[in-house]
């Protein structure tokens, strides 16, 4: 048996990493490759956290395609073969007409839920703009979903199972910046990488719009440090690289965007 009090000590995503730790425990007891539902990027990285203290179970993440935000992970004993190939997902295409009744991400999930499944059996959404959009589920909810999502807002659409290979997500755009700081605060990171003024960046910060490692952060004085990841709805991502302290004791940092 795993130390489960140990492992859940201080985590935020107490359910979810409980659930985790079931599952680790059915895959050390069985010598099986066993699978999660879909996890949100806070709860994969706490997950992956809390796991790595473990040496007798393996963790491997997929959702499809390498930039995924939600993903299944797949859990094994150290012992055994473990690889993406063996987290099973299914890939929907949702085609209907929203030229004149565009349809947002937002509309799609709601669209899947209205069903009467769970967000947990559902990965990325991919909205195609005026074509409707393209979803990852998990493979046993692929042909109910072909049966009983026939619309989504006022546009009827029809659902139905393609290959992992006709996903269309564009490979994000990416910009290598240096920016020097008196301090490393968020605000003041975040404003330069995302070329903004500092006090429109405080603004989104308080308005929870920022998060710092898939955690929101709501404190403009948050201190970055090298490999953190911080995003903002709707304006990518901004990557900390190296920090280095100048001669007039001010900090260089190397920001990678991701648009």
């Amino acid at each position: 048996m795993l130390p489960r009090e140990e492992l859940l000590k201080g985590v935020e995503n107490r359910d979810s990493i409980a659930r985790v730790i079931d599952f680790a425990e059915q895959a050390i007891k069985t010598w099986e490759v066993v699978l999660t539902d879909f996890l949100s990027p806070p709860e994969l990285v706490e997950t992956q956290q809390v796991f790595n203290r473990l040496s007798d179970v393996q963790l491997v993440a997929w959702g499809g395609y390498p930039q995924a935000e939600r993903q299944r992970i797949a859990i094994a004993r150290s012992e055994m073969e473990l690889d993406t190939s063996q987290v099973a997902v299914t890939l929907l295409d949702i085609a209907g007409n929203f030229l004149f009744d565009t349809a947002t991400h937002r509309d799609f999930l709601g669209a899947m839920l209205g069903t009467g499944i769970v967000r947990e059996k559902t990965g990325d959404i991919i909205v195609l703009g005026e074509r409707g959009a393209q979803v990852i589920v998990v493979p046993e909810l692929a042909e109910f979903l072909e049966m009983n999502l026939q619309q989504v807002r006022s546009v009827p659409v029809k659902t139905q199972r393609i290959d992992l290979s006709e996903l269309k997500v564009r490979e994000p755009k990416k910009k290598e910046l240096t920016t020097v700081e008196a301090s490393l605060r968020l605000d003041a990171i975040a404003s330069a990488g995302f070329g903004m003024s500092r006090s429109k960046m405080v603004e989104l910060i308080d308005g929870s719009d920022v998060r710092v490692n898939w955690k929101d952060i709501t404190q403009a004085s948050h201190q970055v440090k090298t490999g953190d990841l911080i995003a903002i709805r709707g304006k990518g991502r901004l990557e900390v690289g190296e920090i280095a302290v100048t001669k007039k004791d001010r900090y260089r940092v190397q920001l990678t965007r991701y648009m």
